[in-house]
C-alpha cells in the first residue's frame, strides 16, 4: 500500500489532492519506544480540490474534521497517506521545505480571541507575515497591510489598536486579513464562524465569499453548521469518526444523500416553515471512541439499517456516478 501512495500522480487540474491520508495520535507507549495503543483521528481518507472551488467538511464534534485541516497543512504529520499541492507531493516535506510552501496555505481558526497575540498591534500582527516572506518592499507594507484591513473591513484607525479592543467578529475579520497577508491560494477555514452571533456569521461568511472572487481563493471549509455549508461549498465531504463516508457535489448530496449518517444529519437542518413535519432521524446511541473504533463499518453501531454484515467488513468507498462517493454496505444490494 505505501509503494502505491507513492506511485500516486495527481490530477492535472487539480490545485489539492488528499490520497488514503491518516494520522494517529500514540495513546501508549513501551519503554522502547514502541506504540501499543493508537487514537485514529483521521482514517484513510482521499478527496480533490479545484482552483476556486470551495470544499465543505461536515460531521460531529469529535469526527476528525479540525486535525484532516491542520495534517494538510502539515501542521499535524500525517502518520501516512500522500498530500499533493499544485501536483507537488508535500507529504514528506521538511520544516524549511514546508516554508515557501507556506505563502500559499494558510488557516483561519475557529477561535478568533485565542488565535491573536495579545500584545500585538493590528498593524503589528498584519505586518509581520508580510516581512517574513517579502511580499512587498519594507518601505510599502504599512501601505500594504491598510489596503488588506480596507478589503475585510477593518478601519485604517485600527492599526494601532490592541486585540482586546475589538468584538468576536472583529477580530476573526482580523484572522481573516492575517491568512490572506501573504497571498495563499489554499485557505484552510476552520469553523470560522461558529464563536460568532448569527448576524455576525452572515457578515463573515459574505466577506469570504466576495474575498474568494476578488482573490482567486480555494477553500476547505470546516463547520458543523450545514447551511452554513450549504451557502459557501461547492463540494461536500461528510466525516464520522475519521473517516469520509460520503463525498460529492453539494447539489448531488442534498438532492440525493445516499450515506445513512448523512441522511441523519441533513434531516437535522431546521427548516422555517412551521407547518412542514420534518422527518428527523434520531441516531441511538453516543459516537465510538476513536482510540477503539468499532470493528466493520464504524457506523453501525448507531445506524438503523446495520445488518450483520456492517458489523464485520469495513464497506468499500465507491463512486456511484457523477464523482458522489459513500461507504456503505446497504448501497451495494
Amino acid at each position: 500500500m505505501a509503494e502505491e501512495q507513492k506511485n500516486v500522480t495527481p490530477a492535472s487540474d487539480s490545485l489539492l489532492e488528499v490520497h488514503h491520508l491518516r494520522k494517529c495520535f500514540p495513546l501508549k507507549k513501551t519503554i522502547t519506544g514502541k506504540v501499543t495503543r493508537e487514537l485514529i483521528a483521521v482514517d484513510d481518507v482521499s478527496f480533490s480540490l479545484k482552483a476556486g472551488e470551495t470544499l465543505g467538511i461536515v460531521g460531529e464534534s469529535g469526527c476528525g474534521k479540525t486535525t484532516l485541516g491542520r495534517a494538510i497543512l502539515k501542521l499535524h504529520q500525517p502518520t501516512s497517506g500522500r498530500i499533493f499541492f499544485e501536483g507537488q507531493d508535500i507529504t514528506d516535506y521538511t520544516s524549511s521545505q514546508m516554508r515557501e510552501i507556506r505563502k500559499k496555505m494558510q488557516i483561519i481558526f475557529q477561535d478568533p480571541y485565542s488565535s491573536l497575540p495579545p500584545r500585538s498591534t493590528v498593524g503589528g500582527i498584519l505586518s509581520e507575515p508580510v516581512e517574513v516572506h517579502n511580499i512587498v518592499p519594507k518601505d510599502q507594507v504599512k501601505e500594504y497591510v491598510l489596503d488588506l484591513m480596507d478589503k475585510c473591513g477593518l478601519r485604517s484607525y485600527y492599526y494601532e489598536r490592541y486585540p482586546h479592543e475589538f468584538s468576536g467578529g472583529q477580530r476573526q475579520r482580523i484572522c481573516i486579513a492575517r491568512a490572506l497577508s501573504v497571498n495563499p491560494k489554499l485557505v484552510i477555514c476552520d469553523e470560522p464562524v461558529s464563536a460568532l452571533d448569527v448576524s455576525i456569521q452572515a457578515q463573515i461568511i459574505n466577506l469570504l465569499k466576495r474575498l474568494q472572487q476578488e482573490m482567486d481563493l480555494t477553500y476547505v471549509f470546516i463547520s458543523h453548521d450545514l447551511s452554513v455549508v450549504k451557502f459557501i461549498s461547492d463540494k461536500i465531504g461528510v466525516m464520522y469518526l475519521g473517516s469520509m463516508v460520503e463525498f460529492g457535489a453539494k447539489e448531488d448530496i442534498f438532492a440525493n444523500p445516499l450515506h445513512p449518517y448523512t441522511q441523519a444529519l441533513f434531516s437535522a437542518i431546521p427548516y422555517p416553515d412551521p407547518d412542514v413535519k420534518m422527518n428527523r432521524i434520531i441516531l441511538s446511541g453516543d459516537i465510538p471512541s476513536p482510540a477503539n473504533p468499532p470493528k466493520g463499518c464504524r457506523f453501525h453501531t448507531r445506524c438503523p439499517h446495520a445488518k450483520e454484515i456492517c458489523k464485520e467488513v469495513t464497506p468499500e468507498y465507491k463512486d456511484y456516478g457523477n464523482g458522489h462517493c459513500a461507504a456503505c454496505h446497504l448501497l451495494n444490494e
